[in-house]
């Protein structure tokens, strides 16, 4: 570009340089010798001079063609190296823009890259959180399955107490009751259950808790638990073992309501169509002391303690009217282990020894009533009595010293349960009769000072009656009740005997009560006790133990307590 410009300059300067010397006027030129010119060579002169002029004036037009010419040319060649420059930048920012954007391409690769990379991460962490996630989900299925196949209970009672005597002080106290557990099928045959209480762990005939002791900490034990096989091939049978409720129809007379037995039950129950709805047969099996048979230990007393029985039971339905008969019969193999027990199963609060010489009381760390107080020749110390109410049987020492129930105990327990559908659905009639019998008790007493009275026949019989009307199902029901006991001295032994009445046996006791179910889960009640003892010439009869009496023989006064109980059950 630049060589072609130099040669088209060259060319221009030229071309001007041969106009300039052409158009110089004749009168620079040298002077002919010639003679004056006529008039037609002036005129050829001018003519000639003329074309001169226009030949110079084309020449002139021609340089300032040649000038614009040259001044695009100049322009254009100015523009052509603008635009050169201006392209070699825009090949620059080109250069060095391709150069960032393949910076930014193995950057951007380097970003993918490592997302992939982070992508499979996540998906490997997302795996193990999908897999994890399903376990969590098989477990927490697990567990829910486990618990909708379980059934929560319990309750809370709070209870307070007046006791009124003649010749006695009177006494007041308020209890509280906790208890809460559940049960529930283990699977299609077998069913299970945990229970826990309050109460003292040597009082297997309450889950109370007195109000007492500067606000201390409540006890709370196991209660019951138990396994259940119940095939639903052969839904008639029923097996369970472990401490667990009553499966046999019973009242307190053969064992506290509160009291759970331990060991196994075999029931076998048909249900028919008719009159007869049920006829249930059960084997009974109880176990209430192991003897590790240490050294020394007699055969006698190395040997457990046992209950074995049996009860027989229908219901029975004629229109309106709903029986239920049953008898049991139950054998209680050596009781003597419950004169025997030790400190810590009658929860002593205080130790020492009976002498000679005497050694004691010193206190010691328990919780619950200790040894039975007061009875002829039984130790105040461990190992003594078990019985948290009071020992009301008759008993007595051998050569050794060794305490002894003076009968044996075999029950036979007769009972009819009534119900009558009367004309409001809501007060069916109640009756329950019983009677029960030792069949193992001796044929005549002993008196206050452990002699046989042969004058009086056999303390093994008890004769019940409890009547009421209502109900305590649904909120706004009620039921109203009278009960009536006459128990004899062995007609059963004291150590699980019902723990409100006024003496484990040897007794005649009347009970009123009233309960009204304020809501489906509330239930308040009153209940008047009004007992006193039977037969004050008797040994252990709890007239002569607690002194309401100064002599055998005498009358004992009436003991009223009330009881004024509101229950929440869950």
């Amino acid at each position: 570009m630049k060589a072609l410009l130099r040669v088209s300059v060259l060319t221009l300067a030229a071309t001007i340089t041969v106009a300039q010397t052409d158009s110089k006027p004749a009168s620079s030129r040298k002077t002919s010798s010639r003679p004056a010119a006529s008039a037609k060579e002036v005129q050829d002169l001018r003519d000639a001079l003329a074309a001169q002029e226009q030949q110079m004036e084309a020449q002139r037009q021609q340089v300032d063609q040649l000038k614009y010419q040259l001044q695009q040319l100049l322009d254009a060649t100015q523009q052509a190296n603008a635009a050169a420059q201006k392209g070699q930048s825009s090949a620059d920012q080109a250069q060095s823009t391709a150069a960032q954007a393949q910076q930014s391409a193995v950057e951007a690769q380097r970003l993918a890259d490592q997302a992939s990379s982070s992508a499979v991460e996540a998906k490997t962490a997302l795996s193990l959180v999908d897999s994890r996630t399903q376990e969590q989900d098989k477990r927490l299925s697990a567990v829910q399955d486990l618990l909708s196949r379980l059934r929560f209970t319990g309750d809370v009672r709070i209870r307070g107490e007046n006791f009124t005597q003649s010749g006695i002080p009177d006494r007041n106290r308020a209890r509280i009751r906790a208890r809460f557990g559940f049960d529930g099928k283990l699977n299609e045959d077998f069913t299970a259950g945990i229970y826990l209480a309050t109460g003292s762990l040597g009082d297997p005939t309450t889950t109370n808790e007195t109000f007492t002791n500067f606000f201390d900490r409540k006890t709370i034990g196991l209660d019951r638990t138990f396994i259940t096989y119940n095939p639903i091939a052969h839904n008639w049978l029923s097996l369970t073992g472990g401490k667990f409720a009553y499966l046999w129809q019973r009242t307190s007379v053969t064992g506290d309501p509160d009291l759970n037995p331990e060991g196994f039950d075999q029931k076998f129950s048909f249900n028919f169509s008719g009159p007869v709805k049920n006829l249930t047969v059960q084997a009974i099996q109880l176990l209430y002391n192991e003897n590790s048979g240490s050294a020394g230990a007699s055969p006698v007393s190395a040997q457990d303690s046992y209950a074995l029985g049996g009860q027989a039971s229908a219901r029975l339905q004629f229109g309106p009217w709903t029986v239920t008969p049953s008898y049991l019969g139950l054998k209680w193999n050596r009781p003597d282990a419950l004169l025997q027990a030790s400190a810590f199963a009658v929860g002593a609060t205080t130790t020492g020894a009976a002498g000679p010489p005497a050694v004691g009381p010193f206190p010691v760390p328990g919780e619950g009533q200790g040894c039975a107080k007061g009875t002829a020749g039984l130790p105040a110390f461990a190992p003594c009595a078990f019985a948290s109410n009071g020992m009301t049987n008759a008993t007595y020492l051998d050569p050794a010293g060794v305490p002894h129930f003076y009968s044996g105990f075999d029950y036979a327990d007769l009972i009819l349960n009534n119900q009558i559908k009367t004309g409001f659905e809501r007060l069916p009639l109640n009756l329950l009769l019983e009677f029960e019998e030792n069949l193992d008790a001796k044929a005549h007493p002993l008196d206050s000072k452990g002699k046989v009275i042969s004058s009086i026949g056999s303390q093994n019989k008890e004769y019940g009656v409890d009547f009421s009307l209502g109900q305590t199902r649904n909120k706004n029901d009620v039921q109203f009740g009278y009960a009536w006991l006459r128990q004899e001295q062995d007609a059963d032994i004291a150590s699980f005997g019902e723990s409100d009445q006024r003496t484990p046996t040897n007794l005649l006791q009347h009970r009123v009560y009233a309960l009204w179910k304020l809501r489906a889960n509330t239930l308040a009640s009153v209940t008047w006790w009004h007992g006193k003892v039977l037969n004050t010439n008797l040994e252990n009869n709890a007239a002569l133990v607690q002194k309401t009496i100064n002599k055998p023989g005498l009358g004992e006064p009436y003991l009223n307590r009330f009881q004024f109980d509101l229950i929440y059950t869950f």
